[in-house]
């Protein structure tokens, strides 16, 4: 798979999961639990990003914003409804509808469920 080819989303969010447990006094099998993602995909990120930080860093003329920047996808605001839902499709195409009051460590676990899972 090339650069170009990258999931960014993806890698998006296991740099945050691992920004999250880097310093916690919690096995590495605790947190994956606490955040249900699997030990496997845990440790195959983590070197992931490991090797891609050190490529970055060899290229000088690439900086660590351009390597993380953030994608913006159009949102659409439709009018007022009695029970207001957020509407978020996925990279893989599916549609999650969630709350105002979602909690968000949920919908990040659901999210990476849905991207790894295989199209019917």
């Amino acid at each position: 798979m090339g650069r170009d080819d990258r999931d960014l989303g993806k890698e998006q969010f296991w740099r945050g999961l691992l920004r999250q447990w880097d310093g916690r006094k919690q096995t590495v099998r605790e947190f994956c639990a606490e955040h249900g993602v699997s030990q496997p995909s845990f440790y195959a990120w983590r070197r992931t990003i490991a090797q891609r930080d050190q490529q970055s860093a060899a290229r000088p003329n690439v900086t660590k914003a351009a390597e993380d920047r953030t994608a913006f996808v159009p949102v659409k605001v439709t009018g007022a409804t009695p029970n207001p839902m957020l509407e978020v499709v996925a990279p893989s195409g599916h549609l999650v509808r969630v709350p105002p009051e979602f909690d968000a460590a949920t919908l990040r676990r659901l999210l990476a469920v849905l991207e790894e899972a295989t199209p019917c």
